[in-house]
Order: C-alpha cells, then sequence, then structure tokens
C-alpha cells in the first residue's frame, strides 16, 4: 500500500472580479458588454453622459453661462469631479481590475503556493467569493445608499443650501431633478458596489492566508514568495484616482473663497494618503502572521542545527566541546550543512506586505487631483516639492 494516497487535480476557479450581478446582467441584456469583454472605455463614455451631458442639456442655455464662478452648471468643478472624472474612471478601472487580480490568484495555484491538502479548501473559498461577489442584496444596499444619498442632497437643497443652478429654494429645475435622481445615485452606485467587490477580493485573500502555504523564508523575493502581492493595490490606481477626484472637487470647491496655505494642503494630502492606503491594509494584513511563524521557525531550526555544526567542529578541532562536553551529539563524520544564509534570509525577511515603494503608482494617482487643486493657489514648486516627500517617505 502506497505511503500518500493520490489526491484529485483540484483546480482554483477563474475570478473576474467585475462580471456577475444584476448589474451586469442588465448590462449584457442591453449590450453593453460581454463576459469576455468588459467595454470599458464604450461604457465610461455612456455613463458620463447620462451623469453629466443629459443635465447639461437639460439646462441649456443656463447652463452654459461661465459667471459667477461656480454657480453655473459648466462652472461647477464638483459636478466634473464627480459625474465626468470619477464616474469615467470607476467604469474603466473595471478592466484594470479584473485583469490584475486574475493575474494574482492564478499565482497561487502555478507557483505553486498552496499545499495540496489545502487545495479543497482554496477553491471553496474562491466559490464563496464568486457567490458574494454576485450577491443581489449587496447590490441592492448599493443602490439604496446612492438613493438615501441623493434623498440628503434633495432635503439639502430644499432648504436652500443646494446648487444655485439646479434652482431656488423649494424649487428644482428638471436639470436639477436629474442630477438628484439620476446622477448622483449613479455616482454611489458605481463607486458603493467597487468598494464592495475589493471587500469580497480581501476576504477571499485572508481565507487564503489561513491555509497551508509553501512558503520558504530564502525565496528572493524577501517576503517569503508572497511578493507579488504587495503591488495588486496598483490595480486600484485608476478607481483611487476618480475617487480622489470626487473628493478633491468638493475639497476645491469649498475653499475658493479661502486662501489654500501649504500646511493644509499638506495635512489634507497626508490624511487622504493614509486613508487610501488603510484600504488595502486588511486584505494584505492577514499574511504577516504566516510569514512571522516562518520566519519564527526557520531562524529556530537554523539556529539548532547551526549549533550542531559548530559543536561538531569545535570537536574536530580541539577533541571536545568546551561547554556541556558529555552531552550526546551526532558523529563527527555526520555531514551537517551550513544553515548560516538560511538563517540570514529568515532574519531579514519582513512579514508586512504592503509598501509605499511597491504601491508609489496608487499613491501618485490618489494624491494628483488634490496636487492640482493645490496649484491653483499656491506656487507650482511648493505642491511639487510636497508631492515628492508624500511619495517617498
Amino acid at each position: 500500500m502506497a505511503k500518500h494516497a493520490p489526491r484529485e487535480n483540484i483546480q482554483i476557479a477563474d475570478y473576474p472580479a467585475y462580471q456577475g450581478g444584476p448589474f451586469f446582467e442588465l448590462q449584457e441584456r442591453m449590450g453593453l458588454l460581454k463576459k469576455d469583454a468588459l467595454n470599458a472605455p464604450r461604457r465610461a463614455l455612456i455613463y458620463v453622459a447620462i451623469a453629466w451631458l443629459v443635465p447639461l442639456i437639460l439646462a441649456l442655455p443656463d447652463s452654459l453661462r461661465l459667471q459667477p464662478f461656480g454657480e453655473t452648471y459648466i462652472t461647477d468643478v464638483s459636478l466634473w469631479g464627480r459625474f465626468v472624472l470619477a464616474i469615467g474612471a470607476l467604469v474603466l478601472a473595471e478592466q484594470q481590475v479584473e485583469d490584475r487580480l486574475r493575474v494574482k490568484l492564478r499565482h497561487f495555484a502555478a507557483a505553486p503556493l498552496i499545499a495540496p491538502e489545502s487545495m479543497p479548501a482554496a477553491a471553496m473559498a474562491v466559490n464563496d467569493a464568486l457567490r458574494l461577489r454576485s450577491s443581489r442584496l449587496a447590490e441592492s444596499i448599493c443602490l439604496a445608499l446612492g438613493y438615501l444619498a441623493a434623498l440628503w442632497a434633495i432635503t439639502h437643497h430644499l432648504e436652500g443650501n443646494g446648487l444655485a443652478w439646479a434652482g431656488t429654494a423649494g424649487h428644482v429645475t428638471i436639470a436639477g431633478w436629474w442630477t438628484l435622481l439620476v446622477s448622483l445615485p449613479l455616482f454611489w452606485f458605481l463607486m458603493l458596489r467597487g468598494f464592495w467587490r475589493h471587500y469580497v477580493w480581501s476576504r477571499l485573500l485572508r481565507a487564503i492566508a489561513q491555509l497551508e502555504l509553501r512558503l520558504v523564508a530564502s525565496h528572493p523575493d524577501g517576503k517569503g514568495g508572497l511578493a507579488f502581492l504587495a503591488d495588486y493595490p496598483n490595480a486600484y490606481r485608476t478607481f483611487m484616482f476618480g475617487l480622489s477626484c470626487a473628493v478633491a472637487a468638493a475639497f476645491a470647491k469649498h475653499i475658493t473663497a479661502e486662501v489654500l496655505s501649504i500646511k493644509t494642503l499638506t495635512t489634507i494630502m497626508g490624511v487622504w494618503l493614509a486613508v487610501v492606503l488603510g484600504f488595502f491594509v486588511y486584505p494584505l494584513s492577514a499574511f504577516q502572521a504566516p510569514l512571522r511563524r516562518l520566519r519564527e521557525a526557520t531562524m529556530l531550526v537554523s539556529a539548532t542545527q547551526a549549533t550542531q555544526r559548530l559543536r561538531q567542529d569545535e570537536r574536530k578541532t580541539l577533541s571536545r566541546n568546551i561547554a556541556a562536553d558529555g552531552t550526546v551529539e551526532p558523529a563527527a563524520d555526520a555531514e551537517i550543512p551550513d544553515p548560516g544564509k538560511l538563517y540570514e534570509s529568515a532574519r531579514k525577511l519582513s512579514p508586512g506586505l504592503l509598501s509605499r515603494i511597491a504601491v508609489l503608482p496608487l499613491s501618485a494617482m490618489a494624491l494628483l487631483p488634490f496636487a492640482i487643486v493645490g496649484i491653483t493657489q499656491i506656487p507650482f514648486e511648493d505642491v511639487l516639492s510636497l508631492l515628492k516627500k508624500l511619495l517617498v517617505l
């Protein structure tokens, strides 16, 4: 009888992050996309037209007035930020995210990093993630939250604190109603749907981190073989650029009547960068525990073997051990490999996967909209210097 019975060859399912769910199915029925082609650029133009161009047309000719700044549709920077740049970027990001996450998941199986005994659990985790990704309840909640945001905006406007171009207190124009009932919920839905799907991916990574992984402390990537995950946040660089455009546009609108100082800009950009990077701490932090265990176990075993080898060398040289000479030791002719390099590799192994250098493209895209806002009131050289410091520190 064989010592190890052959195991069934279990494969991990493909993981298309932006397929599935009622919104995907609706777009598929409308011919906007296919399972093998998300058609992100075309859909981005369509959704930008729905959210921004339609109200512009409905509000003609007043929507094209250029003065006073911020009080007409065409000069409202918050509309450009949310309904043009943000919506466009959120849709364009779908293909980038899907392609990159697929590559990362396939790496686990191709390396292979998952032990054969854990492959059934890995396959179940992926199937569970696919089910959650396509959740009708989750997308319904995203849509409901989008309309709650619209309800708040309507109430805010009717109280006389809304947008000048959308009407007066107690009155909303047709363009205003379209913006409040179509454009705004669409923006919030796309953003929240992206958040939900990243949360599902995060749960999947955390589930994989609990499995038995074939890690090795001396791996040349310095992360036990997991360094390929460190740059996965860059898949979200366009997504975060869109989100940053919406936030920066709202910020720009509120500082038009104030003087923006470099100190204030530094604080805002620093906090925002921390928020963006914090978005990826939850999934990547799950691998700290297995990497830390790997480092500690490798150092312990290497140290034990190093002690045996060096005491053997000591006996060969001095015919005895100086300390604890009576201890039973391996035979003098037994070959004990030198574990020094392995010990040093384990000592240098860092359990943290999130690196500022690895996610430099993501950080740059997240800060760029704020830098552009800063340039409107602060010298270009000062803003550029601040941007470099935040990206390097």
